[in-house]
C-alpha cells in the first residue's frame, strides 16, 4: 500500500484533533474528487514499519482524538490488508483514541459480507472502526453545510451499532456532549 500524506493536527476529518492517513488508490473516481492525485494506487510513498511508528507517536498525545483514514480509498481490496493491520493494532495499543474512516463504497452495498468490496480483511477493519463516512462524493449534491461529508448522499455511520443492530445506525457529530453519556 502507497499512501499521499499523514496531517498529525487534522481538524477537517473527523470530530476533535486527529491524525489523518492519506492511502492511495481509489477506482471509484468520483467527478469533483478533492483529491484526484490518490487514485494512483502508485501515488505517494511505500507505506512502511516507519510509517506506522511515526503515525503511533502522533496519536500518543491526550489532545489527539483519534486516527482517520481517507484517501484514495482504504476499502480498495490492495489496501484493506494493511489498513486491517493499523486499525486492529490501534485499537488494541490506544483503546482510548477512536477511528474514523472515509469510503466511497456502500456500508451495506459493497463492504458486508457478499459485497463487491468484501474480502478476508473487510470485517477486521469494521469490528475495529467507530465512524465510517460512506458513499460517493456526488459533485451535484456538494453541501458545504454538512459536518464531515462532502455531498448530502453521504452517511456518518455508528459502526459497532450498526454491526450490533445488523442495519444502518447514523452517527451524530454531537460536540458538545454532556458529562452523563
Amino acid at each position: 500500500m502507497n499512501y499521499g500524506q499523514i496531517k498529525k493536527f487534522d481538524i477537517a476529518d473527523g470530530n476533535g484533533v486527529r491524525v489523518s492517513l492519506f492511502v492511495s488508490g481509489c477506482s471509484n473516481h468520483c467527478h469533483g474528487c478533492f483529491q484526484p492525485e490518490t487514485w494512483d494506487f502508485n501515488y505517494g510513498q511505500p507505506y512502511t514499519k516507519e510509517t506506522e511508528k511515526e503515525i503511533f507517536e502522533a496519536l500518543r498525545p491526550a489532545f489527539i482524538e483519534g486516527l482517520t483514514i481517507l484517501g484514495g480509498d482504504p476499502f480498495e481490496i490492495a489496501n484493506q490488508s494493511e489498513v486491517a493491520n493499523l486499525v486492529s493494532m490501534v485499537r488494541r495499543e490506544l483503546p482510548n483514541k477512536d477511528i474514523w474512516m472515509y469510503t466511497g463504497y456502500i456500508l451495506d452495498q459493497d463492504l458486508l459480507d457478499g459485497g463487491r468490496m468484501h474480502t478476508p480483511y473487510t470485517d477486521t477493519i469494521l469490528e475495529n472502526i467507530d465512524v465510517l463516512v460512506d458513499g460517493p462524493f456526488v459533485e451535484s449534491l456538494k453541501d458545504l453545510s454538512l459536518k464531515f461529508c462532502g455531498s448530502s448522499n453521504q452517511r456518518l455511520i455508528n459502526v459497532p451499532a450498526s454491526l450490533e443492530k445488523q442495519e444502518v445506525v447514523l452517527f451524530n457529530p454531537d460536540f458538545f456532549k454532556s458529562d452523563d453519556e
